[in-house]
């Protein structure tokens, strides 16, 4: 297609990109939509806005193709565009798996299952996923409502599929939307299959399709039924270690699909005391009662208003699941009656010590059982695994899909636990990616089990700090949105890696792992002193340790969300000392080397504007 009118937006934004209006990513993206026969239902949008020269619109739209990340492809949904999430994208990216697919040789099932999270258009996107895959002639299990992210995981291994789709953004805002792909073990993808996939997305021309009423009538797509739930949950069940059950407590989905796995498990498991938050029941891609319709349940500003039920019923602990609900927060209440929001890290060490101390109490641990856990997850819970006599594999990317890969690696049947610090969670061999259901029951029972001897999760928190040192650990990130995110984000990297900072807080930091280029390196000096086997990830790790104190700085671009990340970690020895003034100094000393690491990166940011 070359009409008059495209030959002249083409020479627009040539023109644009040379004036820097518009990225060269952009305005090669652009040309192709304005160009290529796969595109043509797009062109007179595209030209109106060429037209019109809304240069930043159109940047928004074509500053990239959209790559598979840690969590698959995320972004925010428009009608059109290669940087966004829309129709034709979520088509190429169900095209682009299903041709890579065939590519990859494999002798499976041929059959795939596909499902969605509340979000709008999530259901629009799932069917038309489930379409383009029947073209292909895959065998295709639709669930007709939405359902959280481990449940997809569960039904790849479950139907024995060779692939599956959840269409989520997670914990994105509601402009957001996404396509998570999972491979045959029931796992997200991993490399070298992303590459793959991206390279047949990206080479999609005109896409099969079919009649979604038409795919059910000749039976290429089957509805599933309540029947994969109830399997679903009984694999959870089964993982169950105490039968104590006396807890008040309340329990939100933030407008997702948290009722569907969370809720609908801890009333099968007996936790009548659980109630559900009625304002954040309903599905809603708006999340209209979250604060700053955020659904994140890592931010303490989603738990306000289980904080005014809990108060109102005296319940002892909240527990909020983000809308595919694959990840969960927690807030427990201290004797003073307030409220205290755990991180992922603590979640993750009082579910690890909960589970260590039921299955060495009746007998089911072996030295070949093993937890694992990701780089930048708290080293608190390979402290805990050693002392119970347990691998802790501690060496991961960050993404729960590499969690699932070190399980099967590893053998499933010695799998304990898997945990990241951003709230995911995993236990039992049923699925391969983090599950909010299963993470609930084990707060529970660990909740139910402690309440019998007086005491709350955070008094044992505190015992744990007082056996193994009390491990403060966050992050902070640098947001870099747009065309330029992608370059500023580029240049902090660089700058970290070659003249990075050596003091923070008043401590010399002494080293920095590059997994990147595969080297230790001295500080300050910033000259290799080792190399650094595998993994190999665009990953900084900074360290730094005195005789009673240890620092950690890791650094790395986010996976699916336009920042760079920044996890720190100070743990300092207990000993005799009262914990108390333990943690206060912990506390000054990460504050100080919070406050020069963001010092630093400031400095960075306006040298290279």
């Amino acid at each position: 297609m070359n009409s008059p009118s495209v030959s002249k937006c083409k020479t627009i934004v040539k023109n644009a990109a040379a004036a820097k209006l518009l990225t060269d990513g952009a305005a090669k993206n652009i040309k192709r939509w304005l160009t290529e026969p796969q595109y043509s239902e797009y062109v007179e949008p595209i030209t109106e806005l060429i037209e019109a020269e809304q240069f930043g619109k159109l940047d928004a739209l074509f500053w990239e193709v959209i790559a598979f990340g840690t969590g698959g492809r995320r972004g925010p949904m428009a009608d059109f565009g290669s940087a966004t999430i829309n129709p034709r994208t979520i088509a190429e990216s169900a095209h682009g798996l299903a041709t890579y697919l065939k590519l990859a040789g494999i002798n499976g099932s041929n059959q795939a299952v596909v499902t969605c999270d509340s979000r709008n258009r999530s259901m629009e996107f799932a069917r038309l996923t489930a379409c383009v895959f029947a073209a292909h002639g895959l065998k295709v299990y639709f669930f007709p409502e939405p359902r959280s992210t481990p449940e997809l995981s569960f039904s790849v291994r479950h139907l024995n599929c060779d692939i599956g789709v959840m269409i989520s953004a997670s914990h994105n805002p509601p402009e957001d939307n996404g396509f998570k792909a999972y491979w045959n073990t029931g796992g997200q993808v991993l490399p070298p299959h992303d590459k793959g996939i991206v390279d047949c997305v990206y080479d999609a021309g005109e896409i099969p399709t079919i009649d979604f009423e038409a795919g059910v009538q000749s039976g290429s797509i089957e509805i599933l039924d309540q029947q994969i739930d109830e399997a679903y949950h009984t694999a959870v069940l089964e993982m169950s270690l105490s039968s104590e059950r006396e807890l008040t407590a309340i329990y939100t989905p933030l407008h997702g699909v948290g009722e569907t796995a969370c809720f609908q498990i801890l009333k099968k498991a007996g936790f009548d005391g659980v109630q559900i938050l009625e304002a954040q029941r309903a599905p809603n891609g708006d999340f209209p009662n979250v604060d700053q319709h955020m659904p994140n349940p890592e931010r303490t500003e989603v738990f306000k208003e289980s904080i005014d039920k809990a108060r109102q019923v005296d319940a002892s602990l909240i527990l909020a699941s983000d809308p595919d609900a694959d990840r969960l927060g927690v807030c427990v209440r201290n004797q003073s009656g307030q409220f205290v929001h755990l991180t992922g890290n603590q979640i993750g060490s009082l579910i690890v010590d909960y589970i260590l101390r039921k299955r060495s109490e009746n007998g089911t641990l072996s030295p070949e059982h093993f937890v694992v856990e990701t780089l930048v997850t708290t080293p608190l819970i390979g402290a805990i695994s050693q002392a119970h006599n347990v691998k802790c594999v501690d060496d991961l990317l960050v993404g729960f899909k590499y969690i699932g890969e070190a399980m099967d690696a590893g053998g499933p049947e010695k799998f304990v636990f898997g945990a990241e610090e951003s709230l995911g969670f995993l236990a039992g061999t049923y699925a391969r990616d983090k599950d909010a259901g299963i993470a609930s029951l084990y707060i529970c029972e660990a909740a139910a089990e402690l309440q019998t001897q007086g005491k709350s999760l955070l008094d044992r928190l505190d015992e744990l700090y007082k056996e193994h040192g009390y491990f403060l650990e966050g992050q902070k990130s640098q947001v870099c949105t747009g065309s330029s995110g992608k370059a500023q984000i580029n240049a902090l990297m660089h700058a970290f890696r070659v003249s990075p900072p050596t003091l923070l807080g008043g401590i010399p930091l002494n080293s920095v792992r590059d997994f990147e280029r595969h080297q230790i390196r001295g500080l300050p000096d910033n000259l290799e002193i080792s190399d650094l086997p595998a993994p190999s990830g665009n990953l900084l790790f900074f360290e730094a340790a005195t005789e009673t104190k240890s620092v950690r700085i890791a650094v790395r671009p986010s996976g699916t969300e336009p920042k760079i990340k920044f996890y720190l970690f100070v743990s300092s020895k207990v000993g005799e000392r009262f914990l108390d003034n333990v943690k206060e100094e912990t506390k000054s000393v990460y504050q100080a080397v919070q406050a020069d690491l963001m010092k630093w990166i400031e400095v960075q940011l306006a040298t290279k504007s």
